[in-house]
């Protein structure tokens, strides 16, 4: 039998289910989005995928590149999307107060754009990125932590989580899937079945709940990964209730990088020796290359990056009249020998190129 009380109930139960809704859509501030994981995972072609989509939103990108040269803005396709490059140190320590300032620049072109999405260094610890937009009343009236987007490298990143770091240091990779709210486990046709079972249960080691999306070269539907409402401020505090204090972190100083910006063209032969060379020998402690080049008889850039010993490249946009033709590239890792790295990089440059000035 129904009695005027349970009515009530239902009714009352009803109105505040309406209210919820309509508190959610009434949350007018803006999505961020925060794509991490260790150096190689993926996160410029998933920042590429995300802004080729036919989605409709208009997107502001944050990138923050861990070297003294550059190469993320070229590596990221041209769009009409708002792009802002933050290459002076980590997101996590150095280079916050920057990222508070260029949201607030963001914030003041509100009308231009629909969402956010940070592209952090593959270093960064992502707890202090996030705690940006709770201790700061400005960015947190406005800006709304929708998820923390974690990638991780199907092929190598048991190497990086098993990695014995000095005492007080940490382990970026075990950080980044400790704080991750989705988690994409990318690469997974560079491994077998066995081995990404036994990657989702390190990873299921150390972070139980969180959502393992699969993926081959960063191919993902992005209604899985953008305004998922998956940061969840509570949960975070339980797990971690010095969260919202300020804490200071170190860095594995053996991991550094070496940035050149050379102009001239590149003779081709010599460049695939010296670099397979280099990664046949050097490769365990090379955790990130990538770069920009220019070689001769090419009108094309050519575009490559490397993870240890595994190295891709293709053509890429081609030079621009009155462009001048530079080399530009990174090399993060342990224990590099800048020297010899940037003698070896102008050995390689065509016999009537110039050598400019290194980075």
């Amino acid at each position: 039998m129904t009695t005027a009380a349970s009515i009530a109930d239902a009714e009352t139960g009803a109105a505040e289910a309406a209210d919820e809704a309509a508190g959610e859509t009434q949350d007018t501030r803006v999505p961020v989005t925060v794509l991490t994981g260790f150096l190689g995972s993926g996160k410029t072609t998933l920042l590429n995928r995300i802004l080729t989509e036919q989605h409709g939103l208009r997107i502001a990108v944050i990138e923050n590149e861990f070297g003294e040269v550059g190469v993320d803005d070229a590596l990221v396709l041209d769009s009409e999307e708002e792009i802002f490059e933050m290459n002076n140190g980590c997101i996590c320590c150095t280079v916050r107060g920057d990222l508070i300032r260029i949201l607030g620049a963001l914030m003041r072109r509100r009308e231009k754009f629909d969402r956010i999405v940070i592209e952090t260094t593959g270093l960064a610890d992502p707890a202090p990125v996030a705690q940006t937009f709770f201790m700061d009343d400005e960015i947190s009236s406005q800006l709304r932590l929708d998820a923390i987007v974690t990638l991780v490298d199907a092929a190598h990143v048991l190497d990086h989580l098993n990695e014995v770091k000095p005492e007080g240091v940490e382990n970026e990779a075990v950080e980044q899937i400790a704080f991750a709210d989705k988690i994409v486990l990318n690469k997974t046709d560079l491994v077998s079945e066995d081995r990404l079972t036994e990657v989702t249960a390190r990873i299921r080691a150390i972070n139980t709940p969180v959502e393992v999306i699969r993926a081959q070269q960063a191919k993902v539907e992005l209604e899985k990964i953008l305004d998922v409402h998956a940061f969840d401020l509570d949960r975070v505090l339980e797990g971690d209730p010095a969260f919202l204090t300020e804490t200071e972190h170190q860095h594995d100083t053996t991991v550094t990088s070496v940035g050149i910006d050379l102009p001239g063209d590149l003779d081709e032969g010599r460049l695939n020796r010296w670099l397979g060379q280099l990664l046949r020998t050097k490769g365990v402690d090379i955790f990130r290359s990538k770069g920009i080049l220019a070689i001769a008889g090419s009108e094309q850039q050519y575009v490559f990056q490397g993870v240890h010993m595994l190295l891709e490249g293709e053509n890429g946009r081609a030079w621009r009249d009155g462009e001048t033709r530079r080399n530009r590239l990174v090399f993060i890792g342990r224990n590099l020998d800048r020297d010899a790295l940037n003698a070896d990089f102008a050995a390689c440059l065509a016999a009537n190129s110039p050598v400019g000035d290194r980075a």
